[in-house]
């Protein structure tokens, strides 16, 4: 008995001696990983000429609305909606009547004055000639003076209110301001309108037309030298994104930049005009104005798919020596296609992985294909 419980033990323990053997030959055997292969490219400096893109609106350069200055019924309309007037041209016909009667009445009683002056100038002349030869009373001199002065008066007088009643007359037709685009008329004919509460119309110039802009206010004195910036033939500086994607056909320039920033957004507005010759932008349209950005300077390149975001920071992994790789933290700036402006974190010459980068780790040993 005691022969075999000893002979069982001895079995085990050369079991397990093989045992731990087997596993050390294992990890012999196994040895470090293999480089994981990656693909890299390095950090190079070239000429960066891109668009930054702002949010826009096209507005009319000059828009008006047209309200009536007297009161009546609309007894005319003389334009085609949605068309193109010009300066001057007849709008608008308001019901005339009382404001002629008016207008005729004042120049009846203009002349009437008149007539009462001719009589006072006459009467001073007589009464004047008179007093020469001491036959009149001093008195009746003086009054007659006086009677040709209000008489002179009197004719100021009505001259104005002739004046007056005519413009009132004028205001029964509405002209076009300026040249530029009619809308739809707020009113028909028959319809009662009040004096300056009544929106009958609106025109708005449509060629040129303006587009309007809001900008950071760290970036004022750019956009202050491109307004100083002359314009070239068939510049690009500035171009129009519409709302479908497609880029408007002129480039344009900047009219004018607002006289303050916006205290609530930081934001300086900055308007430019557009040519706009087919009448294909209209006021309340949105795009975006691409504004092209060329440093002058090159700037260092990666790959975009080089880049890794972790937590609003963004990576990536550089090939050192021994193969093995360094993750870099990175300051980006305006991406270009398939490639993005390295800021900061980066210099000319770095080898970056562009693919492979989910297999590996910081100090990671890489093979570069």
């Amino acid at each position: 008995m005691n022969m075999c419980i000893k002979a069982l033990g001895l079995w085990g323990i050369i079991l397990l001696l093989t045992g731990c053997g087997d596993k050390k030959a294992g990890q012999q055997q196994q040895g470090p990983p293999p480089p994981t292969p990656v693909t890299a490219v390095k950090a190079s400096r070239e000429n960066a000429v891109y668009f930054d893109q702002f949010p826009a609106n096209v507005t009319a350069v000059k828009e008006v609305e047209l309200r009536p200055q007297v009161a009546g019924y609309i007894t005319g309309m003389h334009f085609q909606e949605g068309s193109r007037v010009r300066r001057g041209q007849k709008l608008y016909s308001i019901d005339q009547q009382q404001y002629q009667a008016s207008y005729d009445q004042a120049i009846a009683n203009l002349n009437a004055t008149k007539a009462n002056l001719v009589r006072a100038q006459k009467d001073a002349e007589r009464y004047n000639t008179l007093a020469q030869q001491d036959a009149v009373a001093r008195q009746l001199v003086d009054n007659a003076q006086a009677t040709l002065a209000s008489a002179e008066q009197q004719v100021a007088a009505a001259q104005a209110n002739v004046r007056q009643v005519q413009t009132t007359l004028r205001y029964t037709t509405i002209y076009a301001p300026f040249d530029g685009t009619i809308g739809i008329s707020q009113v028909r004919l028959g319809a009662a309108v009040t004096p300056g509460q009544t929106l009958l119309n609106t025109i708005s110039s449509d060629d040129p037309i303006a587009v309007d802009i809001s900008v950071d206010e760290s970036q004022i004195s750019r956009f202050t030298q491109l307004q100083r910036r002359p314009a070239a033939p068939r510049d690009s500086l500035f171009t129009l994104e519409l709302p479908n994607g497609n880029l408007y056909s002129y480039p344009g320039t900047i009219q004018t930049i607002d006289r303050a920033v916006d205290p609530q957004t930081g934001t300086l507005r900055v308007r430019l005009n557009f040519p706009n010759p087919e009448g294909q932008l209209k006021a309340g349209l949105n795009g975006n104005v691409r504004v092209k950005n060329n440093t002058g300077s090159q700037q260092l390149l990666i790959p975009y798919k080089a880049v890794t975001e972790q937590m609003s920071e963004y990576f990536v992994y550089v090939v050192g020596d021994s193969s093995k790789v360094t993750q870099k933290k990175v300051t980006l700036g305006t991406r270009i296609s398939d490639k993005v402006i390295v800021k900061d974190g980066l210099t000319e010459g770095d080898l970056v992985v562009t693919e492979g980068t989910q297999k590996i780790r910081e100090g990671a040993v890489v093979k570069v294909n």
